[in-house]
């Protein structure tokens, strides 16, 4: 028997959840949180696995522990959300937006975007990492990508970010309209009248058979999803991400000083923060069809299991002193970006934004530290990052 406790809505525990996750994959790689109803594994093989079996952990109900919970039917087009075959047919027509040609297309953009929010800080003395700029370039990238005027695309991220807070230590609230699109309904009926080079006009002008054998055009109701979903995963997770690679590199400030020598490290340095600190900490699914035995232990159907990506991802199993940051690391393939059929379609996008917004950042400010007593947790449930994460220049 063991003490551990694991609790996802736990300030203190989010705060640095690393020696409980630590705990769990010593004391219980399967464990079971009777309060709020979950069975989590924490080891990266576990977990890995069970990413790869979509037939027995379904995403139908919801990735995410309260929506599962909820029991709510989930619309069209949220492809997180969703099983073969509706989630092949819809992963495939999103699949256009993050294309190897438009992904890379997008780079001369993206470091416009930075410039924009980095060169009025030069000689300022100090920047806050998330308002400047994790808040800034991932949204004025996934908005030209979407088509939404830039006068607009700010109003659109806050609103997004609002429905995922979460009061502290209280899961998310969810309702039937967790996902509507509604916000984007103007933007799409714009596009409707005057197109352009966006995934916007792509997708209302797309012809695809359904999971029925019907050729059509996809549904407005389904068209609003799929823009919300893009914009969602768009902004979140690279928001993290880029609050993510300056405190790291703040904590680590020799390994930051490799970098700004040699910026060939760079890619190698965004992939290891996303090992060390996941942006989305863990993945829900239900078990479906039938019980199934996990670590000699009865999971019954219709169970949610939690896969702690954040835990498998420091598994020394795997990861050879696995709480050790490392820029150099050549341990292969972590699981921020899940895998199997769910496999993020944005990760090279997310990488791409990482490694300019580092490399941008190191070109004009290549020190800084954290002002800890004014930075604060992003209260979320789903993502783990920085709300606020103020820095003091030389």
């Amino acid at each position: 028997m063991t003490d551990v406790y694991y609790d996802q809505y736990s300030a203190e525990i989010n705060a640095d959840p690393y020696p409980v996750y630590r705990r769990l994959r010593e004391e219980a790689p399967l464990y079971y949180n009777e309060t709020h109803d979950f069975f989590a594994v924490s080891r990266f093989e576990d977990v890995e696995k069970g990413l790869l079996d979509a037939r027995t952990y379904s995403s139908g109900k919801g990735a995410i522990l309260e929506v599962i919970k909820a029991d709510i039917d989930i619309p069209p087009g949220v492809i997180v959300f969703e099983d073969p075959p509706t989630h092949t047919i819809h992963r495939r027509l999103l699949s256009r937006a993050f294309t190897p040609r438009r992904v890379a297309e997008l780079e001369r953009k993206i470091r416009e975007f930075c410039a924009r929010s980095l060169d009025p800080l030069v000689g300022a003395g100090s920047l806050d990492f998330i308002a400047d700029l994790g808040a800034q370039m991932p949204m004025r990238v996934i908005g030209m990508l979407l088509g939404i005027p830039e006068g607009d695309q700010e109003a659109i991220r806050d609103q997004m970010d609002a429905n995922l807070r979460t009061d502290e230590g209280e899961p998310m609230k969810v309702t039937e309209d967790f996902v509507t699109g509604a916000q984007f309904a103007d933007y799409v009926d714009w596009r409707a009248e005057h197109p352009s080079d966006d995934i916007m006009t792509e997708l209302l002008n797309v012809e695809f058979t359904d999971e029925t054998g019907t050729v059509r055009t996809l549904t407005r109701n389904e068209l609003l999803t799929y823009i919300e979903v893009v914009a969602g995963a768009g902004n979140e997770t690279t928001t993290r991400l880029i609050g993510w690679t300056a405190k790291v590199l703040a904590d680590h400030p020799d390994q930051r000083a490799e970098l700004v020598a040699d910026p060939s490290l760079v890619a190698g340095a965004i992939e290891e923060v996303l090992r060390f600190e996941s942006p989305a900490p863990h993945v829900g699914r239900c078990v479906a069809r039938t019980d199934l035995r996990v670590r000699d232990v009865t999971v019954p159907e219709g169970s949610v299991m939690l896969f702690l990506l954040g835990s498998a991802n420091r598994d020394d199993r795997r990861f050879p002193d696995g709480d050790t940051f490392d820029i150099h690391r050549k341990d292969g393939r972590h699981l921020t970006f899940g895998n199997g059929i769910h496999l993020c379609m944005g990760a090279a996008l997310a990488r791409l934004e990482g490694c300019i917004a580092l490399e941008e950042v190191l070109a004009r400010f290549p020190e800084w530290d954290i002002d800890l007593s004014r930075a604060r947790l992003s209260p979320t449930s789903t993502v783990r990052g920085w709300e606020t994460l103020p820095a003091r220049l030389p």
